[in-house]
């Protein structure tokens, strides 16, 4: 009995084996086809065959208990790289492999050079203000053109800023009003503005529609959907973000140490579902409430209740700075009902700002944070920062990772008090050059594209990251750093050593005891005198040369163009030396004062320096901006009728500023020397310099009283007053600064001898 049980067992135990091994064959056997299919064929041709055999890819036994997953499971894979990843995300826009040399025409911009049209206005079509900002300011730059023939970047009037199809300022039907456009050409040579993608829940970065070949200027881009080099990335700015000017910077001076009350903070809301809610959530286990303060809020949207979690109503009361008492013990009441957390103040007394990522990847705390001196800790993975082709962002800022959050005190705390100071000073100088203005964004995105197509002249990297930055340094003038007076330091270059005089000439030669004859000899003494260029805007015709005197530099007589004011500031090829001293035909200086205002110049190679000082002031009975005369200490203008300064400022002058001013200018044949004063203090956030002036310098100024004399004209002061208001609307704010130095010689009028000084004859006048 026992036997035949032994055989049973042995026979179903044979049996087993069998089924189990004409199952596993049949399975290994379809995976080793699925393999042969799926390998791929090689393109050239078919392979010899050899032993060697790929290894059968089996089913994964785990795959059915694995959690389904969605087709984005949060935009992390560790095994494509960022180029995989970009060009999987095809659903954005079909131009993803666009690039400048295959979806540019950049011969288009080398016959026209780099002009740019906006369409008109259709009718009926609703723009956003901040839309409508970014048009004004394209309009009203130097690379405007209303004739499409002459442009090579082409923007549409049609408002792109908000694709959110939730959002009230949502444009509908899009897609076919702009493949209705006659320029549009598949979007070649197109730029279009976006602040806002996608919508709820995934906010994705598509556009809503086919943007072909054109070029985006997009907010809260992701380096896996941007294009190098074609893109630009720009900030998430407010409806409220000024159109030009803008609010200076926060960091008046530089304290030392450079630390504020609090070391990080940030006040937002916290999402509790969705994307963007991950980083935010855990915010909290970095706050301390003491120098790291991150508030968040789950008061937001319209069903915030349905979601809230156990930390919600806590959080809610400490963001809205009312910490109740039923959930703290003794101490955190004391703290309550003395700390008030508003924004406002912590934002300014901070150093660090923290600037986690929304529901999408930029924030409107970025900008914030630039503007108050806080130093931003970047917590948005993937996120393109602005104008990231041209910024080093590592001088400004702290990028950080979302996944190592709990890291970011500790890091922070281990950054150098020198260190601090200058990624401090460096929002400062990015704010103020490239954000502080709905213009300043625009200009700097049209200055990129305009680098990426003329590449033998663009900027380079000292030029944008540096003082005054790539808005007033124009690469058209020369390629050449040690051509402009900005970056001597850094070349290790001196100033230069001679001058070029620009004597303005308007009244007839009819004596040879005319001031503009003695200037013309006590200028041509100058041991720093290189030569001297008569700029005859007379209506006269020149005078013979044997009516000049005899120098011993060259004396040139150019005849200026169409007689006009501004011709005084053009660039002429005839001025050879980088210092230029401007001086009117009716000036009286002495060799003496000329040798020290320019050895003054020499150290302040990049401002104005002279003798006539103006000065500013706000009127607040008219509410408008007033010129003064008056003899005091104060002064914010150095006038051009006797002044040194850098020749890069006539190429400024003609070539950034716009025609409007200038036309202004030559129609009241007045206000040239503010305007260049103007112009200068924009650029280098300095006032410019006095120097010595003899006490009968004004008189004897002022005293001319020859017909063509600017100075005897009765409407002269109140064009001066009406041209201060001008000025100050085009650029957006008052760029003029106050200052009370005034420079003079060594032992000036000190009660020593007259021969242990160098300057001598300064005092005798």
């Amino acid at each position: 009995m026992q036997a035949k049980k032994r055989y049973f067992i042995l026979l179903s135990a044979a049996a087993c084996l069998v089924l189990l091994f004409s199952l596993g064959g049949l399975q290994f056997r379809a995976a080793r086809a699925r393999a042969r299919r799926q390998q791929p064929r090689s393109r050239h041709g078919p392979q010899p065959a050899g032993n060697e055999r790929p290894w059968p890819r089996f089913p994964d036994a785990l795959r059915p208990f694995l959690p389904a997953e969605p087709p984005d499971a949060g935009g992390y894979d560790a095994q494509l790289s960022p180029r995989q990843k970009r060009d999987a995300n095809a659903s954005v826009y079909k131009g993803k492999r666009c690039r400048m040399e295959s979806c540019f025409d950049v011969a288009l911009c080398q016959r026209t050079g780099f002009r740019v049209y906006v369409y008109p206005q259709q009718k009926g079509e609703k723009i956003a203000e901040s839309y409508q900002n970014i048009l004004a300011a394209i309009e009203g730059s130097r690379f405007y053109t209303s004739d499409p023939s002459q442009a090579c970047l082409f923007v549409l009037s049609l408002d792109t800023l908000d694709r959110d199809q939730l959002s009230p300022q949502y444009v509908h039907n899009l897609r076919a009003k702009v493949q209705g456009l006659h320029l549009w050409n598949n979007g070649r040579n197109h730029l279009i503005f976006n602040l806002y993608s996608g919508t709820w829940p995934d906010y994705t970065e598509d556009v809503g529609f086919d943007i072909g070949q054109a070029m985006l200027a997009k907010a809260s881009i992701s380096t896996e959907t941007f294009r190098p080099r074609f893109d630009v990335s720009i900030p998430l700015f407010s409806k409220d973000h000024p159109r030009t000017g803008g609010e200076k910077g926060s960091l008046r001076f530089n304290t030392i140490p450079p630390l504020r009350k609090y070391m990080l903070v940030f006040k937002g809301k916290r999402y509790l579902t969705g994307i963007g809610s991950d980083t935010r959530n855990a915010l909290y286990h970095v706050h301390n409430g003491e120098d790291v303060v991150l508030l968040t809020t789950c008061k937001h949207g319209k069903d915030w209740q349905k979601h809230k979690d156990s930390r919600c109503d806590r959080d809610n009361s400490e963001y809205e700075k009312n910490l109740g008492t039923e959930t703290l013990n003794c101490k955190e009441m004391i703290r309550g009902l003395l700390i008030r957390y508003d924004y406002r103040e912590m934002l300014h007394n901070a150093t660090f700002c923290l600037v986690p990522r929304g529901r999408r990847l930029g924030s409107f705390r970025f900008l914030e944070a630039l503007q108050a001196a806080c130093v931003p800790v970047m917590l948005s993975n993937g996120w393109e920062l602005p104008f990231s082709e041209v910024i080093d962002w590592n001088q400004a800022a702290v990028i950080g990772d979302e996944r190592l959050l709990l890291q970011i005190p500790s890091t922070i705390r281990s950054i150098h008090q020198d260190k601090i100071l200058a990624l401090r000073q460096q929002t400062q100088f990015l704010w103020e050059a490239y954000f502080s203005s709905v213009e300043k964004i625009v200009l700097t995105t049209l200055e990129i594209i305009q680098d990426r197509i003329f590449k033998h002249i663009s900027r380079n990297s000292l030029i944008w990251n540096k003082h005054p930055g790539g808005l007033f340094v124009l690469p058209q003038y020369s390629s050449y750093l040690g051509d402009f007076p900005y970056y001597y330091a850094n070349l290790g270059l001196k100033p230069p050593s001679k001058f070029t005089a620009v004597i303005h000439a308007v009244t007839p030669l009819v004596s040879q005891s005319q001031p503009v004859l003695k200037l013309l000899v006590a200028v041509a003494k100058s041991q720093y005198c290189a030569q001297i260029i008569v700029l005859w805007n007379c209506d006269k015709p020149l005078p013979a040369k044997h009516r000049w005197p005899a120098t011993a530099v060259p004396v040139i007589v150019i005849e200026g163009e169409s007689k006009v004011m501004s011709s005084r500031f053009l660039p002429y090829d005839n001025i050879v030396t980088d210092a230029v001293l401007s001086l009117d035909e009716d000036t009286v200086l002495s060799t003496t004062e000329v040798d020290f205002a320019f050895t003054v110049w020499q150290s302040f190679p990049e401002r104005i320096v002279g003798y006539p000082a103006r000065s500013h002031f706000w009127d607040n009975t008219k509410e408008r901006w007033g010129y003064t005369s008056k003899w005091t200490n104060d002064y914010s203008m150095v006038l051009t009728g006797a002044a040194i300064y850098h020749k890069y400022y006539h190429y400024l002058y003609t070539h950034y500023l716009p025609a409007s001013l200038k036309n202004m200018v030559d129609q009241l044949a007045n206000c040239e020397d503010i305007l260049m004063n103007f112009l200068v203090s924009a650029v280098t956030k300095l006032p410019p310099i006095k120097v010595t002036q003899k006490k009968q310098y004004k008189e004897t100024m002022m005293g001319q009283t020859s017909r063509a004399s600017r100075w005897a004209d009765p409407d002269h002061f109140a064009q001066r007053q009406s041209c201060m208001n001008t000025f100050a609307s085009w650029f957006g704010y008052m760029p003029l600064i106050h200052s009370q130095m005034r420079l003079d010689p060594v032992l000036f009028k000190d009660q020593v001898s007259i021969l242990r000084k160098k300057y001598r004859d300064i005092e005798r006048l």
